[in-house]
């Protein structure tokens, strides 16, 4: 289970929402297979296809995947707000520019990561954080890939 920090170098607290149980099966949602007119309105009675199941259009990995909540306006340039739920996938690879959640020295954050140079850096999408440069004194480790992004609107 993720613990719960306040990371007062980049004002950023997660908070843990659970592991990903692939037995427990949620309600079945209705899925319209039409695209969605931002003009001017169409009916979609005549276009109710299938349901959709929510795990399958979200989680690959279920056994690696986790939920967890931000709090912090860190990376709020690339579309996560205070509040929002992330899912996160342990499974994936780790890649240049890639939105990871990392451990550093006992707490947890989210940032882009970038690897330039032979060096590692965790780059946070707002201009008031600097980058953390990750060095040989921090204890580091990378929990996962953050995959998408909940947000109510």
């Amino acid at each position: 289970m993720v613990q719960t920090k306040k990371n007062s170098k980049n004002s950023l607290k997660i908070e843990s929402i659970g592991i990903i149980d692939s037995s427990k099966q949620g309600p079945v949602i209705p899925f319209l297979s039409s695209l969605i007119s931002a003009g001017f309105p169409s009916s979609a009675e005549n276009y109710l296809e299938k349901s959709l199941d929510l795990n399958d259009l979200l989680i690959k990995h279920a056994s690696s995947t986790f939920f967890i909540r931000v709090i912090g306006n860190s990376m709020q340039d690339g579309g996560i707000n205070s509040g929002d739920i992330l899912i996160v996938d342990r499974a994936l690879s780790i890649a240049n520019n890639k939105i990871v959640v990392a451990r550093l020295n006992d707490e947890f954050t989210v940032k882009r990561i970038l690897i330039k140079d032979d060096k590692i850096y965790l780059v946070p999408d707002n201009k008031k954080y600097p980058p953390i440069e990750i060095t040989s004194e921090i204890d580091f480790e990378i929990w996962g890939v953050v995959t998408f992004v909940i947000h109510q609107v």
